[in-house]
């Protein structure tokens, strides 16, 4: 979930200052709206790049091109029936154009996404999926997205044009593409050590 006011950790961004006012010039006072406008996105990630981003907006869905799909993770709250009906044609179609008949469907364990219905269409129509049943349903340590990506984009982001939900949006759009390719490739060629990492912890999160 992005809103206009930008994006910073309140918890890990901290600043060395000895008062309120050497704080704030060092950037670290940042003022909130009470009841910010929000935008919901998904993307998928795989090593040859990013999907289609997916923008929800008071009930529309709107995407644009880029190639590359696998892992899939979705930010905010979408029911099951929308997850169906607004991201899965887009994280199918566009798997089968970059890799064919030969590639998984891997997803979280968000409501949305372990809800029978959904888990019966990705059985049906996923060339291979991974089921609730053998997947974490928190593992934020096995997702490109989580511990990667989702800072890469941020940082791409151009907060200054980030003025209303309309110029959210634009700026969602046009940052998305700014994702390097590096970092991406990156993100996931790790994801095979973090895999036996976490194997080799019982399941726990990596340290």
């Amino acid at each position: 979930m992005f809103d206009i006011d930008g994006v910073y950790n309140t918890q890990n961004d901290r600043i060395w200052a000895a008062d309120h006012d050497e704080a704030n010039e060092k950037g670290g006072v940042h003022q909130k709206k009470k009841f910010p406008q929000k935008v919901m996105v998904w993307l998928g990630v795989c090593s040859k790049g990013v999907s289609p981003l997916v923008i929800f907006d008071e009930g529309t869905v709107c995407f644009f091109f880029l190639f590359y799909y696998c892992y899939a993770f979705n930010q905010g709250t979408v029911d099951h029936a929308r997850y169906i009906k607004e991201v899965l044609p887009v994280a199918l179609k566009y798997g089968n154009h970059v890799f064919g008949n030969d590639w998984t469907f891997q997803q979280d364990g968000a409501r949305p996404h372990i809800h029978q219905l959904t888990q019966q269409w990705c059985h049906d129509n996923f060339p291979a999926f991974i089921d609730k049943d053998y997947w974490p349903p928190n593992s934020p340590d096995l997702n490109p997205l989580d511990y990667c990506i989702w800072d890469e984009f941020v940082k791409v982001i151009d907060w200054n044009k980030v003025t209303s939900k309309p110029t959210m949006i634009q700026e969602l759009k046009r940052a998305v593409k700014k994702i390097r390719k590096n970092v991406v490739f990156e993100s996931c060629a790790s994801w095979t050590n973090r895999l036996y990492r976490m194997s080799q912890n019982n399941g726990n999160y990596l340290t």
